[in-house]
């Protein structure tokens, strides 16, 4: 699933180019590129190795992008390399049985998105009461390059795109 949400990401990161923009100085500078880190958990803690270009890569390659990080940190084998040059990252507590949380920026990236634990929930749909599969998202966010209306902007994007993966599948 995580290649679903670096593909929406990466769509509302087109979309806002704010949130994958970092502070030099005064001045805000934009990124060409979309390299995306992912965070992992790992013995010792989180770490965040980066796919890079992600924009060009297709759904496979990015799940066995994931796959392949998550056998290096299990073979002690990360490189300092594969942990640069981030524009923005994603993390996910829902792993751990998260329902909500706050992430917290990895400088000098403007904004990470954070997804949590999905669980049924009652909603209203067409005037009745159903259950479906629920799942919150977060963004932190630097505010000195980002606004509240754009933040919404991107989430709405993001969810967008994953209850409407034929969006991001026609990229392909």
């Amino acid at each position: 699933m995580m290649s679903f949400f670096i593909k929406a990401s990466v769509a509302a990161l087109k979309d806002i180019p704010e949130a994958n923009a970092f502070l030099e100085g005064n001045e805000v500078v934009y990124h060409g590129y979309y390299n995306i880190g992912v965070a992992i958990g790992a013995e010792r803690g989180l770490v965040v190795p980066v796919i890079r270009d992600a924009d060009k890569l297709g759904f496979a390659d990015l799940e066995r992008s994931i796959v392949d990080f998550v056998d290096k940190i299990s073979r002690n084998r990360l490189g300092i390399s594969d942990l640069e040059g981030g524009t923005f990252t994603i993390t996910n507590g829902g792993i751990y049985g998260s329902l909500m949380s706050t992430p917290i920026l990895n400088p000098p990236q403007s904004a990470i998105l954070g997804m949590h634990k999905i669980e049924d929930r009652p909603v209203a749909v067409d005037g009745q009461v159903v259950v479906r599969p629920m799942m919150y998202v977060a963004l932190s966010y630097d505010h000195r390059i980002i606004d509240g209306r754009e933040a919404v902007t991107f989430l709405r994007t993001i969810k967008d795109n994953v209850e409407n993966p034929e969006r991001l599948l026609m990229e392909l």
